[in-house]
């Protein structure tokens, strides 16, 4: 009787162990491809955006639109060329003056807008910094490869061949272009997108991002702080 009970316990002994072996395996998959947790912010002038936790980071979903400071001051809004260019302190435009692509794409805002010391970011939310960045394009795998976890897929807004996209980091990227510093000129709507870091790279410069159509790449770049840019922003922790 004592040995049938043993023939007994020991498929149930193996079959506890698979089952405990299966839970662990599923939780080690969880950790390595995360669900994205999701919520909303809303900026001060009632803007809602949608936000998305990537690794350790919570971001906004969609670009900027805000055009108040976080204390209610308006943000410049340039449509004129030649005050563009000459500005050295914060502005925004929408591309090709068309409050359309605002809505779209979000606003385009020079480095100077984000440098204001009344701060442009919603409460408990600030502009991510280079090595901010640097963190995100690390989680996913390198700058060479994350580009296309970030970007939108398809070509509703990407213009073919949108390399790479398959948005599964719920970033959705989108390629809003940008606004020369030289001339006032907007560029590259569909073609690609650029967001500002708040890190300067020296009084004339500071430090971006660029996904491009054609890529999967992330671009880090030093560029002008008169370019109309992207802007997202990182939840404080």
């Amino acid at each position: 009787m004592k040995n049938k009970s043993i023939i007994w316990i020991y498929p149930l002994v193996l079959i506890t162990v698979l089952i405990i072996f299966s839970i662990s395996c599923k939780k080690k998959d969880n950790n390595n491809n995360p669900t994205p947790t999701t919520g909303t912010v809303t900026d001060i002038d009632g803007n809602v955006y949608h936000t998305v936790t990537i690794g350790t980071q919570v971001w906004m979903v969609e670009n900027l639109k805000v055009t108040h400071y976080r204390n209610g001051d308006p943000i410049a809004h340039i449509i004129d060329d030649t005050l563009w260019v000459h500005l050295t302190s914060g502005a925004f435009c929408n591309y090709n003056d068309d409050g359309v692509n605002g809505s779209t794409f979000g606003r385009l805002y020079n480095w100077y807008a984000i440098a204001e010391a009344h701060i442009i970011s919603p409460v408990g939310w600030h502009i991510p910094s280079d090595a901010e960045w640097t963190t995100l394009t690390t989680y996913l795998g390198g700058e060479s490869i994350a580009g296309g976890k970030l970007k939108e897929n398809g070509t509703i807004h990407w213009n073919a061949p949108n390399t790479g996209a398959t948005n599964e980091t719920g970033f959705t990227a989108l390629p809003g272009g940008y606004r020369g510093f030289l001339d006032g000129t907007y560029y590259s709507v569909g073609n690609g997108g650029y967001w500002w870091s708040s890190t300067e790279g020296n009084t004339s410069k500071a430090w971006c991002r660029y996904l491009s159509s054609s890529s999967s790449e992330v671009i880090s770049s030093n560029n002008w702080k008169g370019f109309g840019f992207s802007v997202r922003c990182i939840r404080d922790f």
